[in-house]
């Protein structure tokens, strides 16, 4: 610059400021040749020395770049973001602050251009600056525009989408890193926010099909192509939320889903899922969890594809979650999952009134097999959720499942479809619950509260239903991983079998609830709808309760029970079909060997060993690998002279005349207990039992001159000195027990009627002695030799209450 001083021309210095002077040095004269290094190291050291410069710098450059870019002059513009990024680097002092505002100005600039390259390089400077860690936290600094602006060019239309969005990727990465650790930026965290940022990467990720994105680990040395960096940014993202920012996160995500209807297919769904339950933290799952339930409410009226697509995606969630922590959400899921497992039966079975309509016959099909998907898919999450708890878990949500079970008793039993596919199907998912349940006690197993809804489900009128109780009950009872050994129902072979001694719990479970094992064996066994897997099934249970629960006195007790079975088969008071009979005959051949094998009594075995013989040479009917075969010819009749055939208990009693096992109960006809069960209309074979219970307990009652006896010392010696009691009570058993099966049905009728009539006298005599008409001054009416007086009270003489006086 030139001035004139004094009408002297001369030449000085540039009076401007130094710092503009270190500047302007950096742009060459053609922009061509780049940054002159001397003079950027110039500006660098001017700065350093100067930190207090820094922010008239950064005002300097900004305003050099914002002219430059008007002009699209792009080569000078290059170079004032290199030495932008340059004095960046070098300087880390408090002063940087108002230089920081100076370049997140110019890097706005160049993003708001239309310029791709520009927007790139506003992106890489961004990037840059997003890696440097600074001192202190910024209290005034804001990224809404930048997430915003990056974001839009993740969803960019240009020519070379690639670029376009891997640098929209790297600047939403730069974000990240620069605001989720900063306790300032919290801001960051709010929807408005997530709800640009999580689309953006999920919409790169999508388009990348052929990528590997079901590692829980991102592998080294991956190509940084869109799909790659936006799944990096997304763990990222993810694996810095806390506590209070999971719902923000997770929810963007189901919304993208489902505005561009990613459940049906769901494979990009499950692997989002998968990114999302490794990248965050452990503590954290149960909220991804409590996020899949309530949106799968609000889908629950939507496509089975749809519900089935969320309902897999909750698979994968809980198959991760289950390993670590999942919080307080366990029933809560199964709650959820069973609610839509009923809604969906009711789904498929609510177009009844028009299935049958040639119109809508190819569509009900179709919806079928849909919801199908849907109920398999519920199962599947129970059942792996269930079996990946632990222990103690998993007996509450055994006891969960079973409540939601319709049994006999509760308002909701019926026997219609809907009904029946409830129950198979909760019977399936308490399958997969039970699955590998190794509890320490048979009680902590079976509790009483799950014992007897699983023993009425047994009962029902449906062979799947009866195959899956016993299945449960297999699991449960098996805690040493026996019944592969057990699979299929044969004897002869020798079996490998682990057991342990059983403990003193187990001996008092089987005191307390062994009678009611047996008895739903015993009432299993003759079901007319038995196929060879219920006896399959009911061998198991029998072998199984013996290896897992049987002492000497249960032994004994599963040997009455096999005998009246085969009895019962004999007698065939209910005319059941040949085919169930024979099956019962052989359960028990198979069986006892089993059994023979456990007790290793020589004896035993020898009898056992016998009657097989007899029933492969003239009876194979009766045998196992006979009967259940296809083409197996059965007789008209079972010869009941022929005792070669059968077990008998005087022989088995003496082969078990050995100290710890009473053979004296053996004589005892085993009786299955009565239950109010049996007074269903279901079920109208119990006469013979209800009736022998009624004149037991007839019997039992004490009479008058019983009750007026003086009790005197010889009558307690007496009522001390048991001896004797025992056989007569098992006399006077058979007795009844022979009257009842032996006797004309009108003489049973009719002493029946008898017992009755008595038992309604006794009551009036009751009801007239403790309930009686107060007095009254209109007097009473007294039957005198059948004749009827009037008595009248004078009310002076009355009685009243107390609280009727006032």
């Amino acid at each position: 610059m030139y001035i004139y001083i004094y009408g002297v021309c001369g030449c000085c210095g540039p009076l401007r400021p130094r710092y503009k002077r270190l500047v302007g040095n950096i742009f060459p004269e053609d922009p061509k040749d780049g940054l002159v290094k001397s003079d950027m190291e110039k500006l660098t050291f001017y700065a350093v020395s100067a930190p207090e410069k820094l922010d008239r710098i950064g005002a300097y450059l900004a305003e050099r770049l914002s002219r430059d870019v008007v002009r699209h002059r792009y080569g000078y513009v290059v170079i004032a973001m290199e030495a932008l990024d340059q004095l960046l680097m070098a300087c880390h002092s408090q002063s940087i602050k108002p230089f920081v505002e100076s370049f997140l100005h110019m890097v706005a600039k160049l993003l708001e251009s239309r310029e791709p390259d520009l927007q790139v390089l506003g992106t890489n400077s961004f990037v840059k600056f997003a890696n440097i860690e600074e001192d202190t936290p910024s209290y005034h600094r804001r990224y809404d525009f930048f997430v915003s602006q990056f974001s839009a060019m993740c969803h960019s239309t240009h020519e070379d989408p690639e670029t376009r969005s891997r640098s929209g990727i790297k600047g939403l990465q730069g974000v990240v890193r620069k605001t989720v650790n900063d306790e300032l930026q919290a801001i960051i965290w709010e929807p408005q926010h997530m709800d640009k940022l999580i689309p953006s990467m999920l919409f790169n990720m999508q388009d990348n099909e052929d990528s590997e994105r079901y590692r829980p680990l991102r592998a080294p040395n991956i190509e940084e192509n869109p799909a790659s960096l936006a799944e990096s940014c997304f763990r990222e993202l993810l694996g810095r939320a806390a506590y209070g920012n999971m719902n923000n996160a997770v929810h963007p995500v189901l919304v993208h889903l489902d505005n561009h209807r990613l459940w049906d297919p769901n494979d990009f769904a499950v692997s989002c899922f998968r990114i999302i339950m490794y990248s965050i933290q452990a503590q954290h799952s149960h909220h991804v969890i409590q996020q899949v339930l309530s949106h799968l409410d609000t889908h629950s009226k939507n496509t089975p594809r749809v519900r089935a697509g969320i309902v897999q995606v909750l698979l994968e969630t809980v198959a991760i979650a289950a390993k670590g922590s999942i919080g307080p959400t366990v029933l809560e899921v199964f709650n959820t999952l069973l609610k839509h497992l009923r809604m969906s039966v009711d789904f498929e079975l609510g177009d009844g009134s028009r299935r049958n309509s040639a119109s809508s016959l190819s569509s009900t099909r179709t919806k079928e097999s849909e919801e199908r998907i849907v109920q398999n898919a519920i199962i599947q999450t129970i059942g792996f959720f269930g079996g990946n708890l632990p222990d103690y878990q998993r007996a509450e949500v055994m006891m969960f499942i079973m409540g939601k079970v319709p049994v006999y008793g509760t308002p909701c039993h019926t026997l219609d479809t809907g009904t029946k596919r409830i129950q198979a199907m909760l019977l399936s998912s308490l399958i997969m619950v039970t699955s590998g349940f190794k509890c320490k006690t048979i009680c902590a197993g079976l509790p009483m509260a799950f014992l007897e809804p699983l023993c009425s489900i047994s009962l029902m009128e449906d062979s799947e239903l009866r195959q899956l109780v016993l299945e449960i009950l297999h699991n449960i009872v098996d805690r040493h991983d026996n019944r592969a050994k057990l699979r299929g129902i044969r004897y002869g072979s020798a079996l490998k079998i682990k057991r342990e001694k059983i403990s003193k719990q187990d001996v008092v479970f089987m005191k307390k609830h062994g009678q009611q094992l047996y008895r739903h064996i015993y009432l299993g066994c003759k079901e007319e709808d038995n196929v060879q897997k219920n006896f399959e099934l009911l061998f198991t249970a029998l072998a199984l309760i013996t290896i897992e629960l049987a002492n000497e006195e249960v032994v004994i007790d599963l040997i009455r029970l096999s005998i009246a079975l085969q009895d019962m088969a004999l007698a065939n008071e209910e005319n059941m079909p040949m085919f169930i009979r024979c099956g019962i005959m052989a359960l028990v051949a198979a069986y006892l060997n089993f059994l023979s094998q456990m007790i290793a009594n020589p004896p035993f075995c020898q009898h056992v060993s016998k009657v097989i013989e007899m029933r492969n040479l003239d009876a194979p009917h009766l045998l196992p690998e006979h009967v259940f075969r296809e083409k197996c010819v059965l007789p008209d009749s079972l010869d009941r002279d022929d005792v070669g055939l059968y077990f008998q208990t005087a022989d088995l009693a003496e082969a078990l005349s050995v100290p710890g096992y009473n053979v004296e109960r053996l004589a005892v006809p085993y009786i299955p207990q009565v239950t109010d069960e049996d007074r269903l209309p279901r079920r109208k074979s119990f006469v013979d039992t209800i009736s022998l219970q009624v004149d037991i307990l007839s019997n039992s009652l004490p009479d008058q001159s019983q009750l007026a006896e003086e009790i005197t010392f010889e009558t307690l010696k007496k009522a001390i000195d048991t001896t004797g009691l025992e056989e007569q009570e098992r006399e006077r058993r058979r007795q009844v027990m022979e009257k009842f099966q032996k006797a004309p049905f009108e003489e049973i009728a009719a002493h029946c009627e008898s017992k009755a009539n008595m038992l309604h006298d006794r009551l009036a005599q009751i009801f007239e002695l403790t309930i009686r008409p107060p007095p009254s001054p209109s007097g009473t009416v007294m039957v005198t030799s059948g004749h009827a007086q009037y008595q009248s009270v004078p009310v002076y003489e009355m009685k009243f209450p107390d609280l009727c006086v006032y």
